[in-house]
């Protein structure tokens, strides 16, 4: 399912600052509550020595507790303040307790009974409907009058309750707060950040094939966005590049597919115009041949190209000698290099083995030393070399003709290429213009690569290399 990046980035930020809001604010409420609870338990505590030192110093040794004179009305005004105080015995029975509580403090007789032995002890309880912390105070310390006698000194927790309710409620709605702003935020600042996006693809999608020349010009100059565009028009070159390619080699196949047929159309028509002898009508048939074999050998390689460059044709490896392979395909072609008077000769003499594709192996060979031999003059020699280098197997065919002549290296193997000493372009001597394309095409489809070079003696050499191919010279 496709997601938006903007909300998908508004969504993560707002989710990351609300966990942490979360976290903060309860890491903040556990703080506060730790130290208004130490804080009540200090005052509690403080109550609690003070009523015990005050308890008994009257005249008569009588216990009682030092308390403001309230009125009523005014008791009921400050329930939240430290007030209520009782003393116990240890079995739990009521000995004093202040003046205005109208009830007995909740009691703990196990609380007691620790308290009488000389331990404080601290309790949560509930009086009178409101939650209390309560302290019990041995009074044992005050003489042995009092060793069995326990103050319990309680305090309100109200205002410590009501104010963690406000605090708590205080960080939901900040960390909400937090939480909108931050959505808000996010999703502007996302739809800033994929702006730039739609304007870099409105423009490529304005782009088509009659207009590959054009380039992305938006953000050209942004840093973030600098290698994005600068990527795309790479791309664009290499497409542009490609179709301009393609449409020349479509053109070029259709000029040499349309020559030999206007050539067979001409000489067909012209014969047809009157009633001509035997031997006039072999004659034309005869020049009609060579041509509809021209027309199949361009229909082959331009096949083989398809094919190559659909990635349909799939080399199957075996261990051949290439040797062998090499000898059939010189031997065959014996009969051109003489009506030549090329020399054409395959070295080393021992067998070679190799994994290959034995047909894709021996066409390499074939228009590798049929181009030699058609730019080769008369008296001039054709070598084959086969050897290896480290894993590969390496295969060398030089010739001593005019060599590559206004072509480079890589324009050599280019479909139909044209020069005044084009390699590749056979036309005139019976070729096809496809054979070092061909070539090419298949060493990459085993893997390996074909490179174009001028001898320093003259001539030209070109070089096969098929990588991983299990050379052996045979014993």
């Amino acid at each position: 399912m496709t997601r938006s990046f903007r909300m998908q980035l508004a969504v993560r930020a707002t989710a990351a600052v609300a966990t942490g809001a979360a976290a903060l604010s309860l890491v903040t409420i556990l703080t506060l509550r730790g130290v208004l609870d130490r804080e009540v338990d200090a005052s509690i505590l403080n109550i609690a020595s003070i009523q015990a030192a005050s308890l008994a110093d009257g005249p008569t040794g009588s216990m009682h507790f030092h308390e403001w004179d309230l009125t009523p009305d005014e008791a009921s005004s400050v329930r939240d303040l430290v007030q209520y105080a009782q003393v116990w015995d240890a079995e739990g029975v009521s000995l004093l307790r202040s003046q205005y509580m109208t009830a007995d403090l909740p009691t703990d007789t196990s609380a007691l009974r620790t308290t009488a032995e000389g331990e404080l002890v601290w309790t949560n309880q509930n009086f009178e409907g409101v939650a209390v912390r309560t302290v019990f105070y041995p009074l044992e310390r005050l003489g042995a009058a009092h060793q069995a006698h326990v103050l319990q000194v309680a305090a309100p927790l109200t205002r410590r309750n009501g104010m963690l309710r406000r605090s708590a409620v205080f960080l939901i709605l900040l960390s909400l707060t937090l939480a909108g702003a931050t959505f808000a935020g996010s999703w502007w600042l996302a739809g800033s950040a994929v702006r730039p996006i739609h304007e870099v693809i409105d423009q490529a999608e304005d782009i088509g094939a009659r207009s590959l020349d054009r380039r992305i010009q938006a953000y050209a100059d942004t840093i973030e966005y600098t290698r994005l565009v600068e990527v795309l028009n790479t791309m664009l070159a290499r497409l542009q590049s490609a179709f301009d390619a393609q449409r020349r080699f479509t053109a070029d196949a259709s000029h040499e597919l349309r020559s030999p047929l206007t050539a067979m159309r001409g000489e067909i028509e012209v014969t047809l115009k009157r009633d001509r002898k035997p031997e006039e009508y072999v004659e034309v048939l005869g020049s009609s041949l060579e041509e509809v074999v021209r027309l199949s050998k361009i229909s082959e390689d331009l096949l083989t190209l398809a094919r190559t460059d659909s990635r349909m044709l799939k080399p199957e490896i075996e261990l051949f000698n290439v040797g062998q392979i090499a000898s059939g395909v010189v031997q065959r072609l014996g009969s051109a290099a003489d009506a030549r008077g090329v020399a054409v000769r395959v070295q080393p003499d021992e067998p070679i083995t190799a994994e290959v594709d034995a047909g894709m192996f021996g066409q390499i060979v074939w228009n590798l030393v049929d181009n030699a031999i058609r730019h080769t003059p008369s008296g001039g020699r054709v070598s084959v070399t086969l050897g290896h280098r480290g894993d590969s197997l390496a295969l060398t065919v030089d010739d001593t003709g005019q060599g590559l002549g206004p072509l480079d290296a890589e324009t050599v193997f280019e479909r139909f290429t044209r020069g005044d000493a084009a390699r590749t372009y056979e036309s005139g001597a019976g070729g096809t213009g496809l054979g070092l394309s061909i070539v090419r095409a298949l060493s990459e489809a085993h893997g390996g690569a074909v490179h174009a070079e001028n001898r320093a003696g003259g001539g030209a050499r070109f070089t096969v290399e098929l990588p991983k191919a299990g050379v052996q010279t045979a014993p």
